[in-house]
């Protein structure tokens, strides 16, 4: 934690100093600053610039890390960047980035952008960029890399090794590599380690071992999560008739998964993703983020008062019953919230499929029941102690009622929403506690009413 502070007080200090030279027009002093940084702390740099200054400071580095820091950006800034930089620059910065970064880089610019830099491509490099392109948004096709070494079952490790040193300047990774028979069907994968470490006529067939595979057309979250839970350092994609196509690399794997988890935190906290980092984000964007959900939430929380607006009279009977309606709506809210939040999680790990739904539907039942008699004996004993006894069964049986149907509610909709393809963070917090709040009202002056007589 200490080691963290001290570094974020460098980059701190760096960026204070930087901003202040632009500001007095000192670029040689800024130049000079910069190139002298490694990547990672020009990334930490750029990430917190302005628009405006970003494009100047990236301009101020020498050819060789710029192209480092610019393949180290997320697509969205790297975005930013090419719109800000001169057309030259930005054509000779796309030439150099791998296929599967360029593709990142194309669904962030506008059609006409992206046209413009396929065609200052070379004919090879256009077709492989052209190829991912064509794969479905959100499939692994699009996030795979089509540049790699292959081997045969019958190459001795001396024979891979020298196609490996052939292919050094031309392909994105000689780590992972891939074995096919003469159809081009996966049958196995060697590593750089294995082939250095074997004697030079040992067979390559007897050094390789089984290769997780995945199909094109698969959704790139699902790929991703599988690589990372195995702890496979890349995959071979396969075309449908299996024959291979691209490999996918644990770093590409984590970048998904990076963005996957982001994309989620921010819908169950009701924003939409930034997609970019807070302080590089405009202010307009972070009102935009929000307002939308707030606005959509308003309009849902107007069911809480329409709900109160109905059992008025009830409230003006017995008045203490006001005094509850935070608890309860907030107990009922955090359950429910409970629930989505792990069931959500789950179902983005594959530990459950919609088909479970009537399975997560009992276990949440069970698990709100029980939360509700504990909760409710408590609430029981309070509300006797400092009101009345019927009082206190109200209370006790309204939490009982309401930790119940928040939990089902909360694991139910994820599922749901898994099972009709729109993304589960999206029926996650903040719709379950508005819904949450409307039902749990209900439910309280319903039995209020009940037990009290009025």
């Amino acid at each position: 934690m200490v080691v963290a502070t001290t570094q974020s007080q460098d980059i701190q200090e760096l960026i204070s100093s930087i901003t202040d030279a632009l500001h007095k027009e000192h670029l040689t002093t800024v130049a000079r600053q910069i190139n002298l940084l490694k990547p990672a702390q020009l990334l930490k740099i750029f990430e917190r610039l302005s628009h405006q200054r970003r494009a100047i400071v990236y301009r101020l580095l020498d050819k060789d890390l710029a192209l480092r820091v610019f393949e180290g950006l997320s697509p969205v800034l790297q975005s930013d960047l090419v719109h800000a930089l001169q057309e030259h620059d930005t054509t000779d910065l796309f030439n150099q980035l791998a296929p599967d970064d360029r593709v990142w880089l194309l669904d962030e610019l506008p059609a006409t952008v992206a046209s413009r830099l396929l065609r200052g491509l070379d004919d090879d490099e256009r077709e492989e960029t052209s190829t991912l392109l064509g794969y479905p948004a959100d499939s692994i096709g699009r996030r795979m890399s089509p540049q790699f070494v292959t081997l045969r079952p019958w190459h001795t490790a001396a024979e891979g090794l020298d196609r490996v040193q052939r292919r050094l300047d031309t392909v994105e990774n000689v780590y992972y590599l891939p074995v096919i028979d003469s159809g081009r069907r996966v049958v196995g994968a060697v590593s750089l380690r294995q082939l250095l470490g074997a004697d030079d006529a040992q067979l390559v067939e007897t050094l390789m071992e089984p290769t997780m595979t995945a199909e094109v057309s698969e959704d790139e979250e699902v790929v991703a999560r599988r690589t990372a839970r195995r702890g496979q350092f890349a995959v071979s994609i396969v075309d449908h008739e299996e024959r291979l196509v691209g490999i996918f690399t644990l770093d590409d794997a984590v970048r998904i998964l990076e963005f996957e988890e982001s994309e989620d935190v921010s819908r169950q906290g009701g924003v939409e993703p930034l997609r970019r980092p807070y302080l590089s984000t405009p202010v307009s964007r972070l009102v935009r983020s929000r307002f939308t959900w707030l606005l959509v939430l308003a309009i849902g929380a107007t069911l809480t008062v329409q709900v109160m607006a109905v059992f008025e009279e009830t409230l003006e009977a017995v008045s203490v019953l006001a005094l509850f309606v935070p608890l309860l709506i907030g107990i009922g809210g955090n359950t429910g919230n409970q629930a989505a939040t792990t069931v959500t999680r789950a179902l983005a790990l594959d530990d459950i499929q919609p088909r479970d739904i009537l399975r997560v539907f009992t276990r949440e039942l069970r698990t709100g029941f029980m939360l509700g008699v504990a909760l409710g004996a408590l609430g029981f004993l309070i509300a006797w102690a400092f009101f009345a006894l019927n009082v206190g069964v109200v209370i006790g049986l309204t939490l009982l009622a309401i930790c119940t149907v928040a939990a089902c509610v909360g694991g139910v909709m994820p599922t749901i929403a898994s099972a009709i393809r729109v993304d589960p963070a999206v029926f996650s917090n903040p719709f379950i506690s508005t819904f949450v709040d409307a039902t749990g009202l209900i439910i309280y002056f319903v039995i209020a009413r009940a037990i009290l007589q009025i």
